[in-house]
Order: structure tokens, then sequence, then C-alpha cells
């Protein structure tokens, strides 16, 4: 229970690709964008390259997605400059180049698109298709949190929690968690749940601990429902239970978390 769960991967998290309709467009609408795009126009050259890509009503192509999306993009089409830069960074179709994306994530969060700008901070932050910097990470995580970007805030908080391209600030970290936190993101909720289970940034709270570790473990999060196993196991916060803390533990074993199905075993051998 010491360590921060940091968010920033090895690998880029793509957030929801930018989307123009939830629902599939029919094949009249797509012929019309078809002429529409061999005029030019912008937004029907990104719908088609959102069709191809997503393949369900055509046969998935990423060629073909690339190629709509890359004319759009070079039009100023923010959503198509994101979602050719998540392209590039997956290799969907394409040889994966972080640089290539970098650029169009770029393009598209210079023109205040939030999900590119947490893209170009989270490229910044691991180092993929530039020289690692936290502090220019930082700096596009903001811009992207100022949004409401949820994985932006907890991003921000990891790096005041962990001194990453700016002064360790507990404090600071708590603020931008619970950001996060309050719009239901497990992971800022179980960060909060530490910062109180070790009075980093405010004074050692088991009781506010467990509510939020709660919050966590209610979304699933196995790390939170460890955690408050440990804590019916050692009685912080709570009335010592051992069979609470092996319930707890056998919901992390479940979810995936080794060190549960340890613990759930230990305690079901006494």
């Amino acid at each position: 229970m010491k360590n921060l769960l940091m968010c920033l991967l090895a690998t880029i998290i793509f957030l929801v690709p930018a989307d123009a309709r939830s629902d599939d467009p029919t094949p009249k609408e797509i012929s019309k964008w078809k002429t529409l795009a061999q005029q030019g126009n912008d937004a029907a050259q990104f719908n088609l390259g959102l069709t191809y890509s997503k393949g369900k009503v055509v046969s998935q192509d990423y060629t073909k997605a690339k190629k709509w999306y890359k004319l759009s993009a070079e039009q100023g089409n923010t959503a198509a400059q994101l979602n050719l830069g998540n392209m590039y960074a997956a290799g969907q179709g394409i040889d994966q180049n972080y640089e290539e994306a970098l650029k169009w994530y770029t393009l598209a969060a210079k023109e205040g698109n939030a999900i590119a700008q947490h893209n170009v901070g989270l490229m910044y932050a691991t180092g993929q298709g530039v020289d690692q910097n936290y502090a220019e990470a930082m700096k596009w995580y903001k811009l992207s949190a100022e949004q409401g970007d949820v994985s932006a805030q907890l991003n921000i908080g990891n790096l005041y929690a962990s001194g990453q391209g700016t002064e360790q600030n507990y404090a600071e970290a708590m603020k931008w968690y619970k950001l996060a936190a309050t719009e239901g993101n497990s992971i800022a909720q179980f960060n909060i749940g530490l910062l109180y289970s070790n009075g980093h940034g405010v004074k050692q709270n088991y009781a506010e601990a467990m509510k939020w570790y709660k919050l966590a473990a209610a979304e699933g999060n196995p790390e939170a429902q460890y955690n408050i196993g440990v804590m019916y196991y050692n009685g912080q916060g709570v009335g010592q239970d051992k069979e609470k803390a092996k319930e707890w533990f056998g919901k992390a074993c479940d979810n995936g978390f080794q060190r549960g199905c340890d613990k759930f075993r230990e305690l079901d051998k006494k």
C-alpha cells in the first residue's frame, strides 16, 4: 500500500476516437459521402474514413480509412487528424510510426482537441516518437484537463505525486485526482485512497481511505479490493474482520490480482 498506481503506460492509451455519430450509416448516405468527398468535402471524407475503419456496413479497410482521413486531415479536420494519429500509433493498416502519430496529434491538439492534447502529453511522458519530457507532458495534459478530460486529470495527479516534470506535491496530486475521481475514474479513486492511507498531502485517515477504496472497488478495481482486504485484516479504519478480509481478497483474485489470490489461499487454510 505504499506506491501510487501510475497510469503512464508504455503504450499509447487511445481515448475514444473521434466519431461523428453513434448509429450506422445507410448505403444511400455512404454513396452521398463518396460524391461529396470526391468534391473535397472534409466532413464527408472523415465520415468515409470512419466507416471504413469501423467495418460495420462496409468491409473493414484501413488503407481506405487512412486515405480518406488524410484527405480530411490535410484540410484541417481535427477529428480526422486525431484518428489518423491513432492509426499510426496503433499500426492499423500501416506501419506503426509514433513520429507520424505525434505529428497528427499535435496538429489537432493545437486546435484545441482535448483527446489529441492528452495523447500528445502521453507520448511525451512515455517517450514515444519524441524524447521523453515530463514537463512538456504536463503542459499538454493541463490543456486537455482544463477541458474536462478525465485521463489527463489523472495523469497530472500522477506527475505531481511522483515529482516528474514538476516538484513533488501531494496536495496538487490530490486536487487533480479528485477531479477525475468525481467523474468515476477508479484509478483516481484508488490513488486518493492511497494518499489517505499513507498520509501523503493529507492527515492519515484510514476511514477516508476505505471510502475511496470502496468507490474504486465498486468499479471492479482489483488493487482497491485487495487494499480493502488488507484494511479489514489489520483493523485499519474498521474493526478487524478476517472473514471480510478473505472476502475482499477473493474479489481481487477473481479480477486477476495475484496477491489477492495468495492472501485468500493463506486465510482459507486457517
